[in-house]
């Protein structure tokens, strides 16, 4: 109980408070006594406000200034991209008019049913009739694109995602079944248009679509589908439904509408004639 009531009673130690006493008496603590010390630290706190204010009133004047550049590049950037929305909406308007003079060129380069079929098979005309639309999309846990973005790369080894690959047979499948015209997710194919990737995007005629993949192909719908899913191809298809979960549903239309290309391109073919024959 004394060890206890010695440590309430001398909660500070004798050498800590003597240190303490004399520390007082010499006037080492508190606010400097002498003029000259007091004399310094009015100046060191002088030029520390002054170079506070400074800085501060430095601020204020390049505010206005910075404040000035922004608003001036912001404009500079609005302008310019005001500038780029109507170079693309000239870019679309003169290939509108080099398609339909296209067009007007197959219509005049022959007899009405032969221009009229080789408008459909170039893709330079709209077409619409029976036919069979194919839905083809990812296994559900493989994830897709983002707010309407192509989906990003994520490895060859996730066999849950359809493939270039894939949908090039698919297209094929339905052209050897009979289709007259086809579309995915709104885009005409040609017989020049190329079904390729980028990472794991699947780009057609370079432009990138997003899951699901929607096929449309115009043609004799109930037979067309029968022979689709009877060919090669189509058996292919579901085999990658059966062993990788790749969605697909298939049915028969009364009336599908597919657009016209966006752009054909005409090429003309000339014989080759062997050398050395008369």
């Amino acid at each position: 109980m004394s060890l206890l009531t010695n440590v309430m009673d001398h909660s500070l130690d004798d050498g800590y408070a003597e240190a303490a006493a004399r520390k007082k008496a010499d006037g080492a603590g508190g606010m400097p006594r002498t003029l000259r010390a007091r004399l310094g630290l009015a100046a060191g706190l002088v030029l520390a406000a002054l170079v506070v204010t400074v800085g501060a009133a430095q601020a204020r004047v390049a505010a206005p200034v910075v404040a000035k550049e922004r608003e001036e590049l912001i404009d500079r950037i609005e302008d310019e991209t005001s500038a780029a929305d109507e170079l693309e909406e000239d870019v679309d308007e003169l290939r509108d008019e080099v398609g339909a003079r296209q067009r007007e060129a197959l219509e005049k380069s022959g007899d009405g049913e032969r221009a009229d079929l080789v408008g459909v098979l170039a893709g330079a005309v709209e077409v619409h009739g029976p036919g069979v639309k194919l839905v083809v999309n990812d296994a559900k846990d493989v994830s897709g694109g983002v707010d309407g973005q192509p989906r990003g790369t994520s490895g060859f080894s996730d066999t849950g995602r359809v493939r270039d690959r894939d949908m090039q047979r698919v297209v094929n499948g339905l052209w050897e079944s009979g289709a007259e015209a086809i579309s995915i997710n709104g885009q005409r194919l040609t017989a020049l248009s190329a079904i390729r990737a980028a990472g794991d995007a699947i780009l057609v005629d370079n432009r990138p679509l997003v899951p699901p993949y929607t096929v449309l192909a115009v043609g004799d719908g109930k037979r067309l589908g029968t022979r689709f899913q009877d060919s090669a191809d189509g058996l292919y298809l579901a085999a990658l439904q059966e062993s990788y979960g790749i969605r697909t549903a298939l049915s028969v239309a009364d009336d599908l509408k597919l657009p016209a290309a966006p752009s054909v391109i005409v090429r003309t073919a000339q014989p080759i004639t062997e050398k050395g024959t008369s």
